[in-house]
């Protein structure tokens, strides 16, 4: 029996190396393009206007995707500068982290119902259009953290927001070392 166990053992962890030699990270370039359409559950509320600032309430739900709703908002309302938080919980998400020397996101992907611990962001104006930037870390079962870059996240049930917009526009421009579109504030469009 002691032979069978070891060698059963040794089949095992060669399996498992194996498995874990040829799973292969995901990496994304800088810059993505939002899918349109996909947040048909997007409901919003003027809260208040003051001195041309104006605070909204976004309500997105099941199925919604996160940047999708977002950027239809962005689209529908002529948002040229915004900064928002939010509370909620997400079904899947697609996070990243900048990997200096490759030059890429390192994708983190997280399936399964997960709370939103974190989500921050901005939106401001790229080529003439708006671009939503956000921030989100999110928690599982098991208690651990994951965040980074938003990519892709799918509400369940709901994700509600506050963002305020501001009645000044920034404008972003790539930087040319990393591809990344920024914010200069010296910029007028």
């Amino acid at each position: 029996m002691t032979i069978k166990k070891t060698l059963f053992f040794l089949i095992f962890l060669t399996l498992a190396f194996t498995q874990h030699s040829f799973a292969q990270d995901e990496y994304v370039k800088p810059g993505q393009i939002v899918q349109k359409d996909k947040a048909p559950g997007l409901k919003f509320k003027l809260l208040s206007t003051t001195g041309g600032v104006k605070t909204y309430a976004i309500i997105l739900n099941r199925g919604d995707d996160v940047l999708s709703g977002l950027t239809a908002f962005a689209e529908q309302n002529h948002v040229t500068c915004a900064h928002f938080t939010g509370i909620g919980a997400v079904s899947t998400a697609r996070l990243g982290c900048f990997d200096h020397d490759k030059q890429m996101y390192h994708i983190i992907s997280v399936n399964g119902q997960a709370e939103i611990v974190s989500f921050t962001g901005n939106i401001a104006i790229y080529n003439g259009k708006p671009v939503v930037h956000v921030h989100m870390s999110v928690s599982q079962t098991d208690g651990l953290v994951r965040g980074g870059h938003l990519f892709e996240a799918h509400v369940w049930p709901t994700l509600e927001i506050m963002i305020t917009v501001e009645p000044t526009p920034l404008y972003k421009k790539k930087e040319p070392e990393t591809g990344f579109a920024l914010i200069d504030p010296a910029l007028t469009e």
